[in-house]
């Protein structure tokens, strides 16, 4: 073991970085980059890719959590060794509620804690929540940009083709009833990485909001409504990165 980096990461443990903006794929950097100043990659091992730029003045870290709870939770906790203290995922969904377009922006208070991870964090009773004041500050940004979206519960998972393919697993019956019961309970998307990232952030005392892209509504296929997949990824990304900006300059 390399005890000058990180030993996923890959980044020198003596860099010091009090902010962070976390997507899931490391593509997905790319399209981030252009939003900040002076974008430098300083790491790539694995999933995690690391690019440290500045957003009004200040050093900012964008880092790739790759898919699911288990490196998500391991992006945060190595970021924390380097002094970060508020995070913003921001990433993709499927929409459960009907009124949910593709296309839509979710910004998530809490998370359904249907994953794994956090289960090694907290007890299942602890709510996975989003900090209050990135929330603010994203949905005011959203606002400004005159972004369509919407707030509340999100659900994260362990499996995406649990999600899409149920009658496929030999427990079909206890995904298919929770999948029922979230959208009695108003749960707005479906989603792979919030809940871990909001419940290691409540251990490690790190302020973690995000920012969702609704790439699709499976309910709404199911009902025949309009439903044409959305991969473009700027407005959840301006809306991060807005909201971060708004964050540096509050503190």
């Amino acid at each position: 073991m390399n005890n000058d980096k990180l030993f996923h990461l890959d980044i020198p443990v003596d860099l010091r970085v009090g902010y962070a903006i976390l997507p899931g794929d490391p593509g997905r950097i790319d399209k981030i980059t252009k939003f900040i100043d002076s974008p430098l990659q300083i790491a790539y091992n694995r999933e995690f890719r690391s690019v440290l730029g500045t957003v009004s003045g200040e050093k900012v870290i964008i880092t790739s959590t790759g898919i699911g709870g288990p490196s998500a939770a391991i992006t945060l906790e190595e970021l924390s060794k380097l002094g970060v203290h508020t995070a913003i995922r921001v990433g993709t969904c499927g929409g459960i509620q009907m009124e949910v377009v593709p296309g839509d922006l979710i910004i998530p208070t809490s998370a359904v804690r249907m994953e794994g991870t956090s289960r090694e964090y907290a007890p299942i009773e602890y709510p996975a929540s989003a900090d209050f004041n990135i929330n603010i500050s994203l949905v005011d940004t959203a606002k400004k940009l005159g972004y369509r979206f919407h707030t509340g519960v999100i659900q994260s998972k362990d499996s995406f083709y649990g999600q899409h393919c149920p009658g496929t697993m030999p427990v079909s019956y206890e995904l298919e009833n929770k999948w029922n019961a979230w959208k009695a309970l108003g749960v707005l998307g479906s989603e792979m990485e919030t809940a871990a990232l909001f419940t290691v952030g409540a251990v490690r005392n790190i302020k973690v909001g995000c920012v969702l892209h609704a790439l699709w509504n499976q309910e709404r296929k199911k009902q025949s409504l309009p439903d044409q997949d959305d991969f473009d990824m700027d407005a959840a990304i301006k809306t991060a990165v807005g909201a971060m900006k708004t964050l540096i300059e509050q503190e």
